[in-house]
């Protein structure tokens, strides 16, 4: 059998199976087929395509860039650009936990 006759066949037969609504260890036994070989072309038939990918999930990590400093950039703290221009300026340690409380309701 050429290998185009084994896709036509085990489509055929993952085809049919699917109509009968057996298992697929009973069905293999009611059609004389090896089940892992029927698990093997019904995993290689069943494109990832068929089904939605899953979105990547969102670690809660953004990126951190560093800017050049201008002036005395160190005596006035942390500074966060956030998307749309919003920048909040003048974080240290000591105002930290004032970002975290400020981001969380964005």
């Amino acid at each position: 059998m050429t290998a185009t006759e084994k896709v036509h066949f085990w489509q055929q037969q993952i085809t049919d199976w699917e109509a009968t609504g057996l298992s697929g260890n009973a069905y293999c036994k009611q059609q004389s087929l090896i089940y892992h070989q029927f698990v093997y072309w019904r995993q290689k038939l069943t494109s990832v395509e068929d089904y939605p990918k899953p979105a990547p999930a969102s670690t809660g990590f953004t990126r951190v860039v560093s800017a050049p400093s201008v002036g005395n950039a160190d005596a006035d703290g942390l500074t966060v650009s956030l998307p749309g221009g919003v920048s909040i300026t003048g974080l240290h340690a000591g105002n930290i936990e004032l970002l975290g409380a400020v981001l969380r309701q964005l």
